[in-house]
């Protein structure tokens, strides 16, 4: 459960996903696991950056970095102004890091150059979501990640530090998502809407088109269990598109 970064966190929300899920007919292995609850594993993992002279505290304001397209590197040296609490930034040098997503294809990128010196623990001293999703898939062994091609370019910053704490990447892979007709994303659009559970078999039916399946006529009338069965022998990641031709307009 990704909720590292509580006082952003909307009361309900965590339950609100798990309850989700299970309408949905989707399960897990082992018990939740919750960022929330595993600080000594994020601050042992920044120890070992910080102890070879790979992080740096940062004292610059996010006014202050309005504008930046990246982060300029401006207390690489030493922190600009002094008795400020600071961020831990890691350095980032000049390297194009290239993977095969196994949807996207090859995909490269100069993290450096993109976006600079990553924040890795925020000045309000809460975990960058960068460096927990590392810590914690490494811990969980998680082999293939797949989401939505929304976060194809966060992948080569966690390829990054994946690659300074020793830890090999998992396979990606990233699908396609729903955008605005200006390719914009969906997801906080005044057209987002909620997944409706009571409507849970008709919303995946949509979803497996979406991925390049098709489903047959009869899978309406089935179970979700049934529609999911279908559904997993059926895949072919192969037949997922890039990109979708569906817009949401109107």
């Amino acid at each position: 459960m990704e909720d590292v970064d509580k006082p952003r966190e909307a009361s309900g929300a965590a339950s609100g996903i798990l309850d989700t899920l299970r309408s949905f007919g989707l399960e897990w292995d082992g018990e939740v696991v919750r960022q929330s609850g595993r600080s000594l594993q994020y601050e042992a993992a920044l120890r070992e950056l910080r102890q070879r002279g790979l992080t740096f505290e940062c004292s610059c304001s996010r006014a202050e970095l309005e504008g930046e397209a990246r982060y300029p590197g401006a207390c690489r040296a030493h922190p600009c102004v002094a008795n400020v609490p600071t961020a831990c930034r890691l350095r980032v040098e000049p390297e194009a890091i290239e993977f095969s997503d196994r949807i996207q294809g090859r995909h490269s990128q100069d993290v450096a150059a993109a976006v600079g010196d990553v924040i890795l623990k925020r000045r309000d001293a809460v975990y960058a979501y960068l460096l927990a999703v590392v810590v914690d898939d490494a811990a969980q062994g998680v082999t293939h990640v797949v989401r939505g091609a929304d976060l194809l370019d966060n992948t080569p910053r966690q390829i990054y530090l994946q690659r300074l704490l020793g830890i090999s990447p998992p396979c990606y892979a990233h699908v396609p998502v729903l955008t605005e007709p200006d390719d914009t994303k969906l997801a906080k659009s005044r057209r987002s809407v909620r997944l409706d559970a009571d409507s849970a078999l008709a919303q995946l039916l949509m979803v497996f088109s979406l991925l390049g399946l098709s489903p047959p006529a009869t899978l309406a009338g089935a179970g979700i269990g049934r529609a999911l069965r279908w559904a997993v022998d059926e895949w072919d990641i192969e037949r997922v598109p890039k990109r979708l031709n569906v817009r949401v307009t109107g």
